[in-house]
């Protein structure tokens, strides 16, 4: 087992690691093998510098492995935050979409300009061409780590079929340059409200809730730079690592369908 070695500014999280020679990767095993997620020694290191925050599941996955108290583990990540908004102000906002053809070319463009990782969530995409965009982007690019987060069951036909198709494009047990390049996992409605996103490494669109009532999303959205959709994948990645996985074709094909 390899030493990890400590620095002046560790986070108790941090700590706890290296108090038990772990890796980052040894510690995402670990963590895995609890809570039955995906994360990964990149995401570990987000959540122990406090770049990002770490979900109930996870929480209690890593309090369970090295022992310790949650208030101790995360106390650099429950103190006063700073948001992107506040650092940067509104210059991470792109560009505001306020008609609907204008948020779906977005979405489109974030989707085949996709290279290293692209994160799409929700559960209501039904649009044939920014699914296609996706799929095409799926099947052109081998390295692009795919994570696809539905927020309880498909809304929509469309989508139950796109994750068939994504299925047939590669399969998740699969590995890549010992990388897993396909994720789909649901997370169940009763643990977190929807998210409605899709980011890539470079760009981000965001449709905004409707305006009108509880039930959708308007005709309109934000499109966001890299430095908020870096932290969108973590974001989508976290979600993923603490879903139930849906990998197969027949956990897909059981899951109920609201609309055709």
């Amino acid at each position: 087992m390899s030493v990890a070695v400590v620095s002046s500014t560790d986070s108790a999280l941090r700590r706890a690691r290296v108090a038990r020679n772990k890796t980052l990767e040894e510690a995402a095993d670990g963590l895995n093998a609890i809570t039955g997620g995906a994360s990964d020694a990149s995401l570990l290191s987000a959540w122990e510098s406090g770049r990002r925050r770490t979900g109930k599941r996870n929480r209690a996955g890593l309090c369970q492995l090295y022992r310790e108290r949650p208030e101790v583990l995360f106390a650099h990540q429950d103190g006063a935050a700073t948001s992107v908004l506040e650092s940067s102000g509104t210059a991470v906002v792109v560009n505001v979409l306020t008609r609907w053809t204008d948020l779906v070319e977005a979405m489109v463009d974030v989707a085949a300009g996709a290279r290293e990782r692209l994160v799409v969530t929700g559960s209501r995409s039904r649009e044939k061409a920014y699914l296609a965009a996706i799929e095409t982007a799926v099947a052109q690019h081998p390295d692009l780590v795919h994570y696809r987060v539905p927020y309880g069951p498909p809304r929509h036909r469309a989508l139950a079929d796109h994750l068939l198709r994504l299925l047939e494009l590669r399969d998740p047990s699969a590995r890549r340059n010992s990388v897993k390049t396909m994720h789909i996992g649901l997370v169940e409605p009763a643990e977190a409200l929807e998210r409605f996103f899709v980011a890539s490494e470079t760009a981000a669109v965001v449709p905004l809730p409707s305006f009108h009532g509880a039930q959708g999303f308007d005709d309109c959205g934000v499109l966001l730079g890299r430095e908020a959709a870096v932290g969108l994948v973590h974001h989508g990645r976290e979600a993923s690592a603490s879903a139930r996985p849906v990998e197969t074709v027949e956990a897909v094909r059981a899951l109920p369908v609201r609309h055709n």
